[in-house]
């Protein structure tokens, strides 16, 4: 029998989402509610005429139309298929054996996964009131902490703290400590993302974003980030030659160029997730501020939102259980289309009045 390395046997498997029967409505993914913006579509059939040829390995014009769209020198940005493709990297290339990674509690669970990955040891801090707290994961900070990696806003929670106090968590970590702000949904957050950006000069921080969310393209897997030169010159390393294909640069640098059609979406986006949230709190659920395009559910308990999830397939909506986040008392929902929001509700207000009646639910 052919046996794996026992490091890589012990891995768990990435939590995926439960899949969307055929005819159900996927509310788990965190994927935009809305397509791409329509030039994307003729930048696809132009680029498809040349699918013979190898992508450009150097993204030439996608870091143009980045460096553009946020003001950044290209020269300091790398492309990955997705921001998991430079997580990963930076992880394998900044920590091993005997090393830490921390992480808030709720943190994007795939940091824990790259981790286990390099064979390093994942780490959380405990956040309070479901917003990451700088004060518990400096107190985390050991010795053996080789990177901290915050996720602003984050994933599941959809809640952020302001940039400032990322910058100040950075002034107080040891120049030794590699901070990656991770920044898939900053396009949803409203502040201004320059002071994270210049960080970067500093030669310990990198910024991680992507363009699944706000622009539509989750299915292209385009992602980026704003790199010290001395850590891109080892991400390069362990990242593919030519990993985001020619046509999802094509798709990305035409999205990139449509900053209108991308603020509108984030825009009627928001609005649906302020509408969905006051509809949970109007049944008596406290879901925290989201500045992305998911509301984080939490219930009275588990079994509460057990049998909200058995009901909202039931009819026909997938919603993602936050169990393998240690939050198996909530659910996480993404913005989809309004009627879809609109029988979300209508479920759950089911579900609550069922639970109040003939067990515990919402007090």
């Amino acid at each position: 029998m052919i046996r794996p390395l026992p490091s890589v046997a012990a891995l768990s498997p990435y939590p995926m989402a439960d899949p969307a029967p055929p005819g159900s409505i996927a509310l788990s993914q965190n994927e935009s509610a809305f397509p791409p913006s329509p030039a994307v579509a003729e930048a696809l059939r132009r680029a498809a005429e040349g699918a013979e040829l190898y992508p450009d390995t150097d993204w030439t014009a996608l870091r143009a139309a980045l460096g553009a769209a946020h003001g950044l020198d290209p020269a300091r940005l790398l492309c990955g298929a997705g921001s998991m493709e430079l997580i990963g990297a930076l992880i394998r290339a900044f920590a091993g054996p005997d090393d830490e990674v921390l992480a808030p509690a709720q943190g994007y669970i795939f940091v824990a996964t790259a981790a286990a990955q390099a064979g390093a040891r994942y780490v959380t801090a405990p956040e309070r009131d479901f917003r990451v707290d700088i004060a518990a994961l400096l107190a985390a900070v050991t010795p053996a902490t080789r990177i901290v990696f915050l996720c602003n806003p984050g994933n599941p929670t959809g809640t952020a703290i302001a940039n400032a106090e990322i910058v100040g968590f950075r002034e107080r970590l040891a120049g030794d400590v590699l901070l990656v702000i991770d920044q898939a949904y900053g396009e949803f957050d409203g502040q201004d993302a320059a002071p994270l950006f210049r960080l970067v000069e500093r030669g310990d921080t990198v910024v991680i974003r992507t363009l699944s969310k706000a622009y539509g393209l989750a299915g292209a897997r385009v992602g980026w980030g704003l790199f010290p030169p001395e850590i891109a010159e080892e991400v390069r390393k362990l990242i593919s030659p030519g990993n985001v294909a020619a046509t999802s640069q094509a798709m990305a640098v035409a999205a990139l160029a449509d900053q209108a059609y991308m603020r509108r979406t984030v825009a009627v986006t928001a609005a649906r997730r302020g509408r969905f949230a006051a509809g949970l709190r109007a049944l008596g659920l406290t879901p925290p501020e989201s500045r992305t395009n998911f509301v984080l559910i939490p219930f009275a308990d588990p079994e509460t939102a057990a049998a909200a999830d058995r009901a909202l397939k039931a009819a026909g909506l997938i919603l993602r259980s936050m169990r393998g986040y240690g939050l198996g008392h909530c659910l996480r929902a993404t913005i989809g289309p309004e009627p879809a929001m609109e029988r979300t509700l209508a479920v759950i207000a089911e579900v609550l009045r069922g639970r109040n009646v003939d067990g515990p639910g919402v007090r």
